[in-house]
Formats: C-alpha cells, sequence, structure tokens
C-alpha cells in the first residue's frame, strides 16, 4: 500500500502511467484503420470531415479569444474543441444497435477525423515546444512531418507486416501479444525520438499492423491490456485536475460545451449536406458527432505546460465529461429530432 500510495502522490509516475494508457490507445485505433475504410468513406467523408474540423477550429479559436484566452492557449482550445470520440461514438452504435447510412457516414467522418488529429498533434507539438505561432514554423514542421511519415510508413510497410505475418504462423498468443505491444511502444519510441507525441508513433505502429491483417489476432489479445491501462489513463486525467478550476471557469465551460454540439452538428450537417447525403442523414450524423474524447485529453496534456495548462487541461475534462453524457441521448433521440428539424426547414431545402 504505501509503495502505490508513493505511485499514485508522484505527477513524473502518474505522467508515466497515463503515457501508457495513450500508447496503447492508440495502438488499437490504428488496428481499426486501414486504407479500405479511407476509399470507403471516400470524397464525401474526406470532405465533410475538413468542413467539419475547420469549422470547430474557427469557433472554438473565436470563443477562446472571446474568453479573454491569449493566442497560443486559444489554438490549443481550438483544437481540443475540433475532435470527436471515437471510443464513445462507436460504443454508442454497439449499445444502441445503430444500422443504417447514418452509422456508415459518421464511422467514416471518424476515419478521417482520426488523421486530421494525427495531424493537429504533430503540429501542436511544435508549438508546445516553441510556445509560437509562426508560418515559416508551421511549414518548416509540416515538411518535417511529411519526410517523418513518408520514411515510417515506406520503411514500415517493407518490414512490419513481413515480421507480424511470420510472428503469426507460430499461432502462440503470448508471443502474438508481446510482438504486437512491441511494436506499439517501438514505434511510439520512433516518434518520440523524432520530436513527436508517442500517439503519432503508437497510431503509425497499429496501422502498419493493420495492413498485415493482423486486427483480428491482435486486437482480442490487446483489448483487454488496453483497457486496463486506458483506465489508468482516465484516472491519471483525472488526478491531474482540481475541480476548484473548473468552477472558476463556468462561463467558459458552458460556451466550450456548446461550441462542441452545436458547433459540430451545423458542421457535420451541413458538410454532408452539401456533399450529396441525405437531409434526415446529415442531421443524424450532426447529432452524434457532438462531444469530444481520447485526443482531447492528448491535446490538453500537451499544454499543460504552457501559462494556464491546468486550465485549459480542466476545461477539457469538464466540457468532455458533460460532452458524454449528452452522446447517448442525442443518438438515441437522432431519428425524431432530425426528423422535427426536417419538418421546419423549407420545403426547397
Amino acid at each position: 500500500p504505501s509503495s502505490i500510495g508513493a505511485v499514485l502522490t508522484n505527477p513524473k509516475d502518474v505522467h508515466t502511467l497515463a503515457e501508457l494508457g495513450v500508447i496503447l490507445l492508440m495502438f488499437a485505433l490504428g488496428l481499426e484503420f486501414s486504407f479500405k475504410d479511407i476509399a470507403k468513406a471516400g470524397a464525401r467523408g474526406a470532405a465533410t470531415a475538413l468542413f467539419e474540423v475547420a469549422t470547430l477550429l474557427w469557433l472554438g479559436f473565436l470563443a477562446a479569444r472571446l474568453l479573454g484566452f491569449a493566442l497560443i492557449p486559444s489554438v490549443f482550445i481550438a483544437a481540443m474543441l475540433s475532435i470527436s470520440s471515437t471510443t464513445l461514438i462507436v460504443r454508442v452504435f454497439h449499445e444502441q444497435k445503430i444500422r443504417g447510412p447514418g452509422r456508415e457516414l459518421v464511422l467514416g467522418l471518424l476515419v478521417f477525423e482520426d488523421l486530421l488529429a494525427i495531424l493537429l498533434l504533430a503540429a501542436l507539438t511544435t508549438m508546445a515546444v516553441s510556445q509560437q505561432l509562426s508560418p515559416v514554423a508551421i511549414g518548416e514542421s509540416a515538411l518535417r512531418l511529411g519526410l517523418f511519415l513518408l520514411v515510417a510508413v515506406g520503411l514500415g510497410l517493407a518490414v512490419v507486416p513481413r515480421a507480424l505475418r511470420m510472428v503469426l504462423a507460430l499461432k502462440r498468443s503470448e508471443t502474438t501479444l508481446v510482438a504486437g505491444l512491441g511494436l506499439a511502444f517501438a514505434g511510439a519510441l520512433g516518434a518520440q525520438a523524432m520530436g513527436y507525441s508517442v500517439a503519432l508513433g503508437a497510431f503509425l505502429a497499429g496501422s502498419l499492423a493493420a495492413q498485415a491483417g493482423a486486427t483480428k489476432v491482435l486486437e482480442p489479445l490487446v483489448m483487454p491490456v488496453r483497457d486496463v491501462f486506458v483506465a489508468v489513463f482516465f484516472v491519471a486525467v483525472g488526478m491531474s485536475i482540481e475541480p476548484s478550476i473548473i468552477a472558476q471557469h463556468p462561463l467558459a465551460l458552458v460556451v466550450f460545451t456548446l461550441v462542441v454540439i452545436l458547433g459540430k452538428f451545423i458542421g457535420v450537417a451541413a458538410g454532408a449536406f452539401a456533399t450529396g447525403a441525405g437531409l434526415r442523414t446529415s442531421l443524424q450524423a450532426g447529432l452524434t458527432m457532438g462531444q469530444i474524447g481520447e485526443f482531447s485529453f492528448i491535446i490538453a496534456v500537451l499544454a499543460k505546460d504552457l501559462p494556464g495548462g491546468s486550465t485549459l487541461f480542466a476545461l477539457a475534462v469538464g466540457t468532455s465529461t458533460i460532452t458524454a453524457l449528452c452522446t447517448p441521448t442525442l443518438v438515441r433521440h437522432g431519428p425524431v429530432l432530425a426528423q422535427w428539424i426536417e419538418r421546419k426547414l423549407p420545403h426547397s431545402v
């Protein structure tokens, strides 16, 4: 008990445990990612996700500036509010047995959102270190990121799928699990060595494993380990905030919650409808995406060293909690709400 207490009262140890959770969470998300999903979502999914994320970045940045936040923290707030929770949406879909075109549209959007989140993480990592918002620095960061991804994906596709198939051929679950976890941490270490977040490296490792056709074998083995450390991650997130900070910023919490729910509804519904999806399907998808989750916490962790970083972290947790509680209700009543909104719109629409 004393050793456990020592760990829980040491911020560095708590941070380390949280990082383990992030690595395994992102590796699991990467396992579910495939180029087939991108092709299936197509141009509609890409265009809708770009429009939605751009809308939230603009609304989030504007809201943060109006509330008095500085320039760099406002950029981080905008990024935190722009990415929906893949884990939560998939779980709600599973629990409520949601089917149909709305589900397919949302899952396609989540694929492209995850890609955009990875790009945001890479850019924000550089910004967190320099604490400057410079077009030249952003351009250089984008170029370095492109080169890193090109080399990592190129070498990874040449080595990882072949090596994993050799491991899978052994048909030993414990060996497969160790190889999968080794790949996840190797990817995280490689990304960290190049100055990027461990989340980016773990996601790349998972996506490379998916190209080997290892998802069906690795996923059931990795999930129990992932669930343990993801639980630790969320506990660590809770331990890292002070409720009093949230209580000091009730207006910001309300505004950010409204930005997420209403902004995502408008961004997703308008983007999907403009790219050819049915009106009712677009409205339901917009209602489904109104929350933030795991990526927002990871971005908030990056912002902790900024001036006022603890406030950003607390607000991210508070906004995520409220929007997560609203999501099951919005999904459950989405068809009725979409039908009601459809009746109120002009007939020509």
